[in-house]
């Protein structure tokens, strides 16, 4: 089939579907905030951060429209070539200078890319193209083989010794959590996944014993069981936080009046941190409000994933819910002091480019799974 035909076929599957216009409206409503958020946090040292921001923004609203235009189906025929590009580059941060101790960055003049992140999409795609056409046993449900734990496993291990290699333990953990949930959507039993869980239980005593953690990793953990520890040391960033978040109360101090956030007394706030500049200023109520934007985007991914028209369409949106909903538990809990402070950050609210155009990325692909969920005739739906 000609490329023409099949730009054609596309135009004709999508005549009576319209994007996912929710999902649109609150990823661009958190886009939005993100940025006065950002401002909010860096207008007192005069920082450039919100218009840095804005042109990621712009960078990743057109992602996400490109995205939506393609069919997520070509993605299969070179997800090879994808995966191979994405290894490369993240084994090609090591040649470059370390960023405060980390290799995780590729600088490229005008920002520096994280290959990390667009990883995170490309392992979605990889394990969707290799979980869904699994058979079905005899009474008609998904049967998922070991040989098929085995190689999701696989495809998920390179990438994630990769990242954790930067250092960049929080980002390697989001790997782990796709696996698992798209190998619960893609049929494994509750025994092989508690089988999977009980050999990652194994695995982390192993680095645990081997000392294979660097000590601010064992410090973050150490801090989590007992936030007084050295509050004006390796407790600072934790202890600064949960301040930020209590000091707003109910209904915040106001918008730009936060003393936490106007003083600078929170490390990294327009990126790891930001959730306390939402909390400070704008309280509890300021807070259930972003945690349910996040849950629309999160139950519209869901929505996208029972009505795709193929087991892997299926697969790639719940992926990516998987990675919006460990990147917002983890960043939320993590200033609240119900996680370990992590490299993390909050989908569409933290300052970052290379993080915000992977997540409008993975949205655009997902739209275009909703775009493409009617089948054509004689197509069955979830083949």
């Amino acid at each position: 089939m000609t490329m023409l035909n099949r730009l054609r076929d596309v135009a004709v599957d999508r005549r009576n579907n319209r994007s996912d216009q929710v999902l649109f409206g609150t990823m661009l409503a958190l886009s939005g905030f993100g940025l006065l958020m950002i401002y909010s946090a860096t207008r007192s040292a005069g920082s450039v951060s919100m218009e840095r921001q804005m042109m990621f923004v712009a960078a990743g609203l057109t992602i996400y429209l490109i995205a939506s235009n393609i069919d997520y189906r070509e993605y299969r025929g070179i997800i090879p070539w994808i995966s191979l590009t994405v290894l490369i580059a993240l084994m090609a941060v090591f040649l470059f200078e370390p960023v405060n101790g980390a290799r995780r960055w590729i600088p490229l003049g005008f920002f520096k890319l994280q290959p990390a992140e667009f990883a995170k999409v490309v392992v979605i795609l990889l394990l969707a193209s290799l979980l869904s056409p699994h058979t079905r046993d005899e009474i008609g449900r998904r049967n998922l083989s070991w040989t098929h734990i085995f190689q999701a496993v696989a495809v998920v291990t390179v990438p994630a010794v990769l990242v954790y290699l930067e250092p960049d333990l929080g980002t390697s953990l989001v790997f782990g959590f796709i696996l698992f949930a798209m190998l619960f959507v893609a049929g494994a039993t509750w025994r092989q996944l508690v089988a999977l869980a009980s050999a990652t239980v194994l695995g982390i005593v192993v680095i645990w014993q081997q000392g294979w953690l660097d000590e601010y990793q064992i410090d973050r953990i150490r801090v989590l069981a007992d936030p007084s520890v050295d509050p004006q040391g390796i407790g600072y960033n934790l202890a600064q936080s949960k301040m930020a978040v209590g000091s707003g109360q109910l209904f915040g101090r106001g918008l730009f009046q936060g003393t936490q956030t106007n003083f600078e007394y929170v490390p990294e706030q327009e990126t790891d941190f930001i959730f306390t500049a939402v909390g400070e200023q704008l309280g509890f109520i300021g807070a259930i409000l972003v945690v349910a934007a996040f849950s629309v985007i999160i139950w519209r991914l869901l929505v996208i994933a029972a009505n795709a028209r193929d087991r892997f369409g299926a697969l790639i949106a719940a992926g990516i819910a998987a990675m919006v909903v460990f990147h917002v538990f983890v960043n939320v809990g993590m200033t609240i002091g119900l996680m370990p402070v992590t490299g993390i950050p909050l989908p569409f609210l933290s300052s970052g480019g290379s993080f915000y155009m992977a997540m409008t990325l993975a949205l655009g692909v997902a739209n275009s799974i909703w775009l493409l969920r009617t089948p054509v005739p004689g197509e069955n739906q979830l083949s």
